[in-house]
């Protein structure tokens, strides 16, 4: 796809967001469509705060232009590729954008919601996989949440398509909050997120599934504990799926990177 049309469907999407609400008019106040980072940037807001429902046609289109061409131009990082770590040959640790794993699914740390952040350039996970994913994504959440028609439990794992992710599915899990030194009740929910998209994923027969770091960003729990909860949990469910032959821990700063490379024996070897 040459640029000019990714630049026509930019203009295009954004555009037709725009006409949805003057509140999203005072948001833009200022930006240059016919400036290509400006307007992409406009794009992640839109959709950001654009409630689930209908999407028109022409819209749609737009930003699965915008979309699919971003895709095919994303760096990716493939699960089945990454080398096996000194304690179990069968997880792996990559430090990346978990948006960019070719998965059979990828772990999105949700909220009770399930619809994403609504908070422009948040840079929270939940925020970076929907972006990423389109609105089709929260127009799924959505539906999936009014027939459940309660907010979604701490601990149990509901299943998306990946739309337009590298990786098939998204898991979609909301671990525990924690306010200072996480309780015995919290332990146990943290690891009932990891067991409950293990399940899912092996349900399914998956093969693959990447995880981000479930509860130590907004909600709190300390990034040292949680990794021990999770790489344990993940070790004692294994057996139990046996379809299930690569489980990547996706890190993106130095203190979960340092964490998980101790646990997981980088630093024996």
């Amino acid at each position: 796809m040459n640029h000019t049309a990714y630049d026509d469907a930019l203009r295009t999407a954004v555009t037709e967001l725009l006409t949805e609400s003057e509140a999203t008019r005072e948001l833009l106040a200022g930006v240059d469509l016919n400036n290509s980072s400006q307007a992409r940037e406009a794009l992640r807001a839109l959709l950001t705060i654009r409630p689930p429902g209908p999407i028109p046609p022409t819209m749609l289109q737009a930003i699965d232009v915008v979309l699919t061409h971003e895709a095919a131009a994303r760096p990716v990082v493939e699960a089945d590729d990454l080398p096996g770590t000194a304690l179990d040959p069968r997880l792996s640790l990559v430090r990346a954008d978990i948006t960019t794993v070719r998965a059979d699914a990828i772990v999105n740390a949700a909220n009770a919601a399930l619809l994403g952040c609504f908070i422009p350039h948040h840079r929270c996970v939940d925020n970076a996989i929907h972006s990423a994913a389109g609105p089709l994504l929260r127009k799924e959440c959505a539906e999936i949440m009014a027939r459940r028609g309660r907010p979604e439990p701490t601990g149990i794992a509901t299943v998306t398509p990946g739309y337009h992710l590298p990786a098939s599915h998204v898991i979609h899990t909301v671990g525990p909050i924690v306010e200072g030194e996480p309780t015995a009740q919290q332990q146990e929910l943290l690891a009932r997120s990891y067991r409950s998209c293990l399940a899912a994923a092996a349900e399914r027969g998956m093969q693959s599934i990447a995880f981000c770091c479930l509860s130590t960003g907004v909600f709190g729990y300390p990034k040292p504990a949680a990794a021990a909860i999770a790489v344990r949990t993940v070790l004692e469910t294994l057996p139990s799926h046996p379809c299930l032959t690569r489980v990547v821990f996706t890190v993106v700063d130095d203190i979960d990177h340092h964490v998980y490379r101790k646990i997981l024996g980088y630093d024996l070897v």
